[in-house]
């Protein structure tokens, strides 16, 4: 529970402690702590064991921190039933965001070849986005057949 605190801090929660509580109540305060923390864990543990017991002999083995979603994702990509590294191998996140980027800047998805960058270089600079150069901006017009909607400074 306390494992991140260093010496720093526990000899400044105990400089602390004896000033707000002065160090004649300090020993009451400590006692009176740790029994409520024994009272806490023993009602989890408590509980813990009336849930199993209540779940039946097939959730003996169920554990609670299998409840904890990284666990539980972290406990289902090692058991792989559902065949999920097949999954994650098979999806390429850089062909994907290329293909995005593409669709996006309306531009054809370019033909690419398994690790080939020759075709890749003439586009989108193989799937990388040039954070150098300034966003294409359109030609602004005064036309009444502007496509923007006016700007309405009373509606804001």
């Amino acid at each position: 529970m306390f494992n991140d605190i260093g010496a720093l801090e526990l000899v400044t929660l105990v400089v602390l402690a004896v000033l707000v509580f002065g160090p004649d109540k300090l020993p009451k305060v400590i006692q009176d702590v740790t029994r409520t923390i024994r009272k806490i864990r023993e009602f989890s543990d408590s509980a813990k064991q009336d849930i199993r017991q209540e779940l039946g002999p097939e959730f003996k083995d169920f554990e609670f921190e299998d409840l904890n979603p990284k666990t539980f994702i972290r406990k289902q990509l090692d058991n792989d039933e559902l065949g999920l590294k097949e999954i994650r191998n098979g999806f390429d996140l850089k062909k994907e965001m290329a293909e995005v980027t593409d669709a996006v800047h309306g531009r054809d998805p370019e033909p690419s070849s398994s690790g080939s960058s020759s075709s890749a270089s003439a586009g989108s600079g193989g799937g990388r986005i040039d954070m150098s150069k300034k966003p294409e901006t359109p030609a602004k017009t005064d036309k009444p057949g502007d496509d923007r909607p006016p700007f309405d400074m009373d509606a804001t």
